[in-house]
């Protein structure tokens, strides 16, 4: 496995691994398939506000991908990130998740950020299981935040002080 940087050149593969969660899970509460295009923007979006998006690649493709995005936008809040991790269907427990939210942090610390915060729509036990392995702990939990697929979906926030 190989860790790096994504590139613009990533954004299908990438649109593609998370588009099966739009379209079939409550884990993202986008409800509609990101283009390629649309994905690249994001990539270079955050890339340009320094913050990181890391992938996995496995033979040759990538297999997994987590970034950091702004948690607010007021200048205050600059010190803190919303980190996201998302691993391709056929490619769950292999640890990618592990060792991209490792790599993660590690970059995080680096860049001085003090605040990571994961939003977790529930229930969702695999992703708070990676979180709380992370030494997240949780902090918030809003009822019935979000609707999708005709249902009311809770979502839990963790954060982990780096």
């Amino acid at each position: 496995m190989e860790l790096r940087d994504a590139t613009a050149d990533d954004a299908a593969t990438i649109a593609g691994i998370y588009n099966h969660y739009v379209e079939t899970t409550v884990i993202s509460f986008e409800e509609q398939p990101v283009t390629p295009q649309a994905m690249r923007e994001r990539i270079i979006d955050l890339q340009r506000d320094g913050l990181p998006w890391l992938v996995a690649v496995i033979n040759g493709k990538v297999a997994a991908y987590a970034y950091a995005s702004k948690w607010r936008v007021r200048a205050a809040y600059r010190f803190s990130v919303e980190s996201t991790v998302y691993v391709d269907q056929n490619t769950l427990g292999q640890g990618l998740g592990t060792v991209l939210y490792g790599a993660l942090l590690a970059r995080l610390r680096t860049a001085g950020v003090h605040l990571v915060v994961g939003g977790i729509a529930l229930p969702n036990d695999a992703s708070v299981a990676l979180h709380e392995k992370m030494g997240f702990k949780k902090v918030a939990h809003f009822s019935e935040v979000g609707l999708k697929f005709g249902r009311w979906i809770d979502v839990g926030y963790w954060e982990l002080k780096i």
